[in-house]
């Protein structure tokens, strides 16, 4: 069977569905790139799964290599779906990784796919918690890999249109299990959707034991490393209760419409330079 016929039992165009000789032939590609979902395995509330992050970066992923040329030389691996979540420690049913071990793991993977002829290696991540995380790890495997481009990407960063759907102070303060994620659930899997829509997160109100002292805030110029359980008893941050499938197939939209377009910008360049620039002192 053709590395096509294989491509095409899967929708995610998923590296794993193809047998050695056309990994192989796939890898080798020129411009072959490889995208690796990342995601966590942690808390969302009383009303969202375990696994809201990991399906994310999986789902909309696959609706943009959907999208993209079936002949780009671009696959997928599988999703991680434990990642780095200490400050979910507490809340049952979390598990999370060491900082040391996920940057060990993504090393070792991304020189593996190196040696095999990969010219890029994007992480896909919808786990707002690990994104300092993964860009250091990006860092340390570029220098032991300089050959093959390394792109932590966040899926929610950068995407134009996601304020005309979630209200501004909602799309910065909404950090877990709000409006966006819930939404974005409903139009996904809503059937792993709970009726709950707890508030007592929203660090914005008056009254709120959460709110950062004057001039500080919990992401920003001056974070804070704040703990769900600082901020949280039910383990939401922000306001759900605003969220509908409407909303969520909106931003599903505006996600995919905004990777498609920067997928599509990677593949058509030559992306790294095939010489690493000189240093000079």
């Amino acid at each position: 069977m053709t590395a096509q016929a294989h491509l095409g039992l899967s929708t995610t165009r998923r590296l794993d569905r193809l047998s050695w000789p056309e990994a192989e032939k796939a890898l080798r590609e020129f411009r072959s790139t490889v995208v690796w979902p990342m995601g966590a395995f942690e808390q969302h509330g009383p009303h969202l799964p375990l696994a809201t992050d990991a399906l994310f970066s999986e789902r909309i992923l696959s609706s943009v290599l959907s999208q993209l040329s079936p002949n780009a030389p671009i696959l997928s691996l599988p999703s991680q779906s434990i990642g780095f979540s200490p400050e979910h420690s507490g809340f049952p049913g979390t598990l999370s990784l060491s900082s040391g071990l996920l940057t060990q793991l993504i090393i070792e993977v991304g020189t593996q796919l190196c040696a095999q002829g990969v010219k890029r290696l994007v992480l896909f991540n919808a786990h707002g918690g690990q994104i300092g995380l993964l860009q250091a790890a990006s860092r340390e495997l570029r220098v032991q890999s300089p050959s093959m481009a390394i792109l932590p990407c966040f899926m929610w960063s950068g995407v134009p249109g996601l304020d005309a759907f979630i209200p501004g102070d909602e799309l910065r303060g909404g950090l877990h299990a709000a409006q966006a994620e819930t939404s974005l659930m409903l139009a996904l899997e809503p059937q792993l959707v709970g009726d709950e829509r707890p508030v007592d997160g929203d660090h914005r109100q008056p009254s709120s034991l959460a709110t950062p002292p004057l001039g500080w805030s919990l992401e920003g110029a001056a974070p804070t490393a704040w703990l769900t359980a600082d901020l949280s008893s039910s383990g939401v941050i922000g306001d759900s209760r605003a969220a509908s499938v409407e909303c969520g197939e909106a931003l599903e939209r505006c996600l995919v419409s905004h990777w498609v377009n920067l997928f599509g910008s990677l593949l058509a360049s030559d992306w790294p330079p095939s010489q690493p620039v000189a240093v000079t002192n």
